[in-house]
């Protein structure tokens, strides 16, 4: 008699996905231009020793991984929660304008408030990430207020194109171009202390509250009129949830600049072992999504060591492929 395959508990998945992310983080810290070993790795956690290989450790690549955790974590659960909440399988804060609108913020800041802090920089990529959702919220939407998937992607990209416009004619016109664009090109180089301590409480606070309100998430992705007449309050519950949405995004680009597809790809790819429960697509999201960036980082710093290839570009390599498969599949593909 043949026996009947028993489902993996969540809490098991949860658990073998939480330690992959700790080996990926190990191997991150691990390989690199500069070698470095496991007892080097060990002594930069628990020790204050300064040898050159452990200050490179705590330095240099412990900023720079934790960085790659926070954007991978934060980019994936922004995709989330706007595939679910407009139940449009090609939602991503970098095709619906939120990036670019970031980007065009960060631009605007450079020139006119030079000083501003790394707390300034991201309140504005915060505005600007805003800004650009609107534009394309109205933009995509029919007349009757429902949101198309098509006139949402079309939007976006007009949107995206127009913003992308004004940040580098301001860059131009007042010689900042130089300036914007090592923010702006989708690395992590440079990271720093300073930047993590001042972006990262934001990004934990936004993904923790993410958290807490997957089951309204959940409810939203079956359809408004199943959410409401469950007594869920649509446009609070909505106003909030994009309000997260925009703050993760204007955070990340305000960490490491412009980053697309990961917030289309991960959560696909999640609904795979997690089912389409947005209390489980969440979690295992943010997981998934760390996961990824710090192997796209170790793979873009290791490749053609000791250049550095741009993460952005092999992130962009994974995910146009990716994009262009879930069209041609009607947003089907791992669902």
């Amino acid at each position: 008699m043949k026996s009947i395959r028993q489902p993996v508990p969540i809490t098991y998945k949860l658990l073998a996905s939480a330690l992959v992310l700790v080996l990926s983080f190990v191997l991150s810290m691990i390989f690199g231009a500069a070698e470095t070993t496991p007892r080097d790795l060990w002594l930069a956690l628990t020790s204050n020793a300064k040898d050159e290989n452990i200050l490179v450790l705590r330095e240099l690549r412990m900023p720079r991984e934790l960085a790659a955790i926070l954007i991978g974590a934060a980019l994936a659960v922004s995709g989330a929660i706007m595939q679910g909440v407009t139940r449009n399988p090609l939602a991503d804060p970098g095709l619906l304008g939120l990036t670019s609108g970031a980007n065009m913020a960060l631009a605007v800041a450079f020139v006119f408030f030079p000083g501003l802090s790394y707390f300034g920089i991201m309140v504005s990529c915060f505005l600007g990430a805003a800004l650009g959702a609107a534009l394309v919220l109205v933009l995509g939407s029919t007349r009757r207020g429902q949101l198309s998937p098509i006139r949402i992607i079309l939007a976006g990209a007009a949107v995206s194109a127009f913003l992308y416009a004004i940040s580098d004619g301001v860059s131009i016109v007042f010689k900042k171009s130089k300036d914007v664009s090592m923010w702006t090109a989708g690395g992590l180089i440079g990271t720093t202390w300073e930047q993590i301590q001042a972006i990262a409480p934001v990004i934990v606070l936004g993904i923790v509250l993410a958290l807490f309100l997957s089951n309204q998430v959940s409810i939203l992705s079956l359809s408004d009129e199943v959410a409401a007449g469950l007594g869920q309050k649509l446009v609070l519950i909505k106003a909030i949830l994009f309000i997260l949405v925009i703050v993760l995004t204007g955070a990340s680009v305000a960490l490491v600049g412009n980053m697309a597809f990961v917030g289309l790809m991960i959560p696909h790819i999640v609904r795979r072992f997690a089912g389409t429960d947005y209390r489980h697509v969440l979690p295992f999201s943010a997981l998934t999504g760390a996961t990824f960036m710090l192997l796209a980082d170790t793979l873009g710093r290791t490749i053609n060591a000791p250049y550095e290839t741009p993460v952005v570009a092999i992130v962009a390599m994974l995910g146009l492929p990716f994009f262009l498969f879930v069209v041609r599949r009607g947003g089907k593909v791992l669902s």
